[in-house]
């Protein structure tokens, strides 16, 4: 199912695939790759046991992504091992991992190129472009979605506040 006009994309309405997340619905599993001394894979059930925060973001060759995950990381370093926080978009796994290196970005990464399930099950996958839209989702330890923002304009940053706020209360 597609959603039309949810959101825009420097002003022009763009489509996102499948259904939005709701809050107190258990978050759908994921199979996600990064890479660290190789090609590694991530899924929700590696999230479980502490709160989450996914930030997604179309490209992390891009501005706002780029501000997006440098905040989150300053942020969420207070937090350490308390709390698991990954990055997610469609980079590949070693073009996340080089902008981290560059940028100083110890937040995990993780991409949804290799088949684009992550996209279609949140609901985030924006059609004409085939990129993850702009969004934060907050689990508990147990996987339950306790905040998710898709960001209206694309090229706006989300609420950090709002998203940090839930995740600091979670358990």
């Amino acid at each position: 199912m597609a959603r039309s006009g949810v959101i825009t994309f420097k002003g022009n309405p763009m489509t996102l695939q499948g259904e939005a997340l709701s809050v107190g619905s258990p978050a759908p599993d994921f199979k996600l790759h990064y890479y660290k001394d190789g090609m590694q894979t991530l899924t929700l059930a590696d999230l479980k046991g502490k709160p989450a925060l996914l930030s997604i973001v179309p490209s992390l060759d891009t501005g706002v992504c780029a501000i997006q995950t440098k905040k989150f990381n300053e942020s969420l370093g207070a937090l350490g091992d308390s709390i698991n926080a990954v990055t997610i978009s469609r980079d590949l796994p070693f073009a996340q991992a080089r902008f981290c290196g560059a940028e100083n970005v110890s937040m995990q990464t993780a991409s949804d190129y290799q088949t684009g399930e992550f996209g279609a099950t949140y609901g985030m996958t924006i059609d004409e472009l085939k990129l993850l839209t702009r969004a934060v989702v907050v689990l508990d330890s147990k996987g339950t979605v306790l905040y998710a923002e898709t960001v209206g304009e694309v090229t706006s940053e989300p609420n950090y506040d709002a998203a940090l706020e839930v995740l600091k209360n979670a358990s």
